[in-house]
């Protein structure tokens, strides 16, 4: 165990940390000078960050600058979004054309057609996305095998048409919409 003599650095120390420890007046004192240290080190801290903020505080006389980082924006209100929808009468025959034909594509398929020849017979009417989600389609699979009606038009918005073609199995919900190659196909379902 070291010897503690009265000189040195480690009792200028223990003095220093004992002198509060004298009195009860001496440790109030001590803690009325602590907490003053701190609320001026606060103030001080406080004035500069809003002096880097831009905000002027009472103590700084610096130029106000503007915030270095964007924070949240607030957009104004949207209204929700609805389709415009046009009446029946206004589906485009080339639209609905284009889905006969289409439908009359999908419903060729002899016994023996391979996909890659089926796929080839809907591509022209087809859009070049929806082309890749036929590819895996086995003909085979098709109840149908042949048209029973005619294209009628379901639904109409300014650049898709709802067509519902009749086959002898099942009744074809195709999309047709407006491409910068015409009408075509973008996608049917079996209703």
């Amino acid at each position: 165990m070291p010897i503690r003599s009265p000189r040195g650095r480690a009792a200028a120390y223990r003095a220093l940390w004992s002198w509060p420890l004298g009195s009860p007046l001496r440790l109030v004192a001590t803690a009325v000078v602590v907490v003053g240290l701190l609320v001026v080190a606060g103030f001080a801290l406080g004035g500069r960050e809003s002096a880097q903020r831009g905000i002027a505080s009472p103590t700084t006389t610096t130029a106000v600058r503007a915030p270095s980082s964007a924070g949240p924006t607030a957009l104004p209100p949207v209204a929700p979004l609805t389709p415009t929808t046009l009446p029946l009468s206004a589906a485009p025959p080339a639209a609905l054309q284009v889905a006969a034909n289409w439908a009359a594509a999908w419903v060729n398929h002899p016994d023996g057609v391979t996909n890659e020849v089926w796929v080839n017979g809907l591509a022209p009417f087809t859009t070049s996305e929806y082309v890749g989600t036929l590819s895996g389609v086995d003909p085979a699979n098709i109840p149908a095998s042949r048209v029973t009606g005619p294209a009628r038009a379901t639904e109409v918005s300014p650049r898709s048409v709802d067509v519902d073609v009749p086959t002898d199995a099942v009744t074809l919900a195709i999309t047709v919409v407006e491409t910068e190659a015409g009408w075509r196909v973008a996608g049917y379902d079996q209703a």
